[in-house]
């Protein structure tokens, strides 16, 4: 058989779920499912499933930047994610990295605090770190509790979370994607913000809670970018692919999150 080049990756830089349903596991997923090749650097390694984070040990920067220094010196990354990063010293060695090495690439940035088990996941120092990441983002998809903390600014209503969207897009980045799945109501309404306007899509709520949502929906993101489609495209392809797999959703034995359906 001929041997196609490859022309086209994206690559997520996030911590690993040994359950697959959620971070590099379902960022994976999420690429492969909407046409790009993945790479992964992993910034953490995690014990958990769909009951909760049961362990947490934080790869050292020094093997983050390795990684994604031999990622990028290879393969052709059109498109970069970012989740958890474990640490303020990891966010400085991605920062670097892509500032110097990797300048042009579309950087989806998902602000990692908590795990949708309750989880926390990063420290005061790291999300003080965030704020550079921040500066240097195409789009940053963070959920509300996450927008709270990066705004110090409410976000318990679609009127609240628009005003600190609007404060985190002064920080620096492209656009923000506020996620609607938090705030109350019978459907949910997800907001993109950029300087340039704004843009809405609503969609019924579904029932359940479910794990790896905000990865996934970040990844799908950002597979869309690799694939030149332009933000507001991206997003659009993105939303409705994650809705597919929430319909599609799997219950675990134990836990009480459903997983995702990424073959839906």
């Amino acid at each position: 058989m001929p041997t196609q080049m490859l022309t086209t990756a994206a690559l997520t830089i996030a911590g690993s779920d040994c359950c697959g349903g959620a971070g590099i596991q379902a960022d994976l997923k999420t690429f492969v499912a909407n046409g790009v090749y993945g790479a992964s650097v992993i910034t953490a390694l995690t014990a958990q499933n769909t009951l909760g984070v049961q362990a947490l040990t934080a790869v050292k920067p020094d093997m983050v930047r390795a990684q994604l220094l031999s990622v990028l010196a290879d393969l052709p990354i059109r498109a970069v994610k970012t989740g958890m990063l474990g640490s303020a010293a990891t966010i400085a060695a991605v920062a670097d990295i892509l500032g110097a090495a990797a300048p042009g690439l579309a950087l989806v940035m998902d602000p990692v605090m908590v795990a949708t088990s309750g989880a926390e996941l990063a420290d005061a120092a790291t999300i003080a770190a965030m704020r550079r990441l921040i500066g240097m983002a195409t789009l940053v998809t963070p959920n509300t509790r996450e927008l709270e903390t990066l705004t110090g600014m409410p976000a318990t209503t679609p009127a609240e979370a628009r005003a600190a969207g609007r404060r985190l897009l002064a920080q620096g980045c492209q656009a923000v994607l506020l996620k609607g799945g938090h705030l109350p109501g019978r459907e949910v309404a997800d907001v993109l913000l950029a300087d340039t306007g704004e843009k809405e899509w609503a969609h019924a709520r579904l029932a359940g809670e479910y794990h790896g949502t905000g990865c996934t929906l970040s990844a799908a993101i950002t597979a869309g970018l690799a694939k030149n489609r332009n933000l507001v495209e991206a997003v659009g392809a993105a939303i409705d692919y994650l809705g597919r797999t929430m319909r599609a959703g799997r219950l675990p034995r134990a836990g009480r999150l459903i997983l995702l359906q990424h073959d839906a």
